[in-house]
């Protein structure tokens, strides 16, 4: 990694939680993002040992400062998963009080699911940004997976005027997709997650990242060739 920009994809199983059955079987990504001159980053979907996660950004002389969460589900926030219980940000927040930031729709879902107080979460529009260090996050509401998944944009800013102003556009997107199985009724949201590249949350594909002209060769999710011809998959 070089640059001012700082960023780390850690693979439950492997990178961390390593010999946990379900974080190997779940292969969630955790992402870590920030500014390597202020040292300050955040990370998304810390989940199953987050205090290895938290150590491992340490180790790169960054701390800890903020939660992003994609969405409400245990394998990303921590809670029951059929059975399982997997350690989140609940956890976390007891030996980091940092605010976890969330799509305003999913709130009370991950109180249910987590059992972290209220006042432990930031509610967020889409639109809204978060500032780490010089590096500007803009969180985009993308329901389909769950009524509250999100996305982030990060953009490097080089002044207040750009923080105000800038909307991360061409910018890498770290967030879990639409669900093949799941049919929504708000399609625009939906249209505008299909235009972004993005970083997947799960480990599916043979490889961890990949332009998304090549994605779209083999995911039948993006097979479509118009919003229109999408949209049908999706919304009622």
């Amino acid at each position: 990694m070089t640059g001012r920009f700082y960023f780390r994809q850690l693979l439950a199983g492997r990178d961390f939680a390593v010999g946990d059955p379900v974080a190997t079987q779940m292969v969630n990504f955790v992402y870590a993002l920030g500014d390597r001159q202020t040292g300050d980053a955040v990370l998304v979907d810390p989940a199953y040992r987050p205090g290895e996660i938290v150590s491992l950004v340490e180790a790169d002389g960054m701390r800890v400062t903020g939660v992003l969460a994609t969405h409400f589900h245990a394998d990303h926030v921590g809670g029951d998963l059929v059975g399982h219980e997997i350690a989140g940000i609940a956890e976390l927040l007891e030996t980091n009080d940092v605010p976890i930031h969330v799509q305003a729709d999913e709130v009370e879902w991950i109180l249910k699911r987590t059992g972290v107080g209220a006042d432990a979460l930031v509610a967020h529009q889409s639109g809204d940004q978060l500032a780490v260090g010089g590096l500007d996050i803009t969180l985009i509401h993308t329901p389909g997976h769950t009524p509250g998944s999100q996305c982030f944009s990060p953009t490097a800013a080089s002044s207040a005027a750009t923080r105000s102003s800038s909307k991360g556009a061409g910018a890498p997107i770290c967030r879990i997709g639409p669900r093949g199985d799941v049919r929504h009724p708000e399609p625009a949201p939906l249209a505008g997650e299909r235009r972004h590249g993005a970083l997947p949350g799960h480990f599916y594909s043979a490889s961890p990242s990949a332009p998304m002209g090549e994605v779209r060769g083999y995911n039948a999710v993006l097979a479509p060739s118009t919003p229109e011809q999408w949209l049908a998959m999706f919304t009622r």
